[in-house]
């Protein structure tokens, strides 16, 4: 196991139990949240360098760590944090050293450079130009 999601307010706590994780409402997801308000593919979670990171997956709802979209290509989730999956709050626990086996600072929250100059400031938005 790689660290859990435990529930704000109470509920059964969701293990990780592998270092890429999808989260949302269908049933092909590692992780299932049968919630009207969860998209069907909300978010991913993934392990790098000892560090949980979550990636939006366009979700309608959003996703949020401490209070604050997730807006960039990944956002770093450390030990402790609040991630919210549209309005469903999680505390993640974890040992970056223990569980995931991390050395040294924690990695950035955003993918390297060059990977985010490759998309069009349009596709990084999430739109599409109109057709006339």
């Amino acid at each position: 196991m790689y660290g859990e999601l435990v529930p704000v307010g109470g509920g059964d706590p969701i293990p990780l139990l592998k270092k890429r994780l999808l989260i949302g409402r269908r049933e092909t997801c590692d992780i299932v949240l049968r919630f009207a308000n969860v998209s069907g593919e909300h978010c991913e979670l993934m392990a790098d360098e000892g560090y949980w990171f979550v990636i939006d997956r366009k979700s309608r709802n959003g996703t949020k760590v401490n209070g604050i979209r997730v807006v960039s290509v990944r956002k770093r989730v450390d030990p402790n944090d609040t991630l919210s999956i549209a309005r469903h709050k999680f505390e993640v626990r974890y040992s970056p050293v223990d569980d995931l086996g991390a050395m040294g600072p924690p990695p950035a929250d955003q993918e390297p450079a060059r990977e985010v100059l490759d998309k069009t400031l349009l596709d990084r938005a999430g739109l599409r130009r109109r057709r006339r």
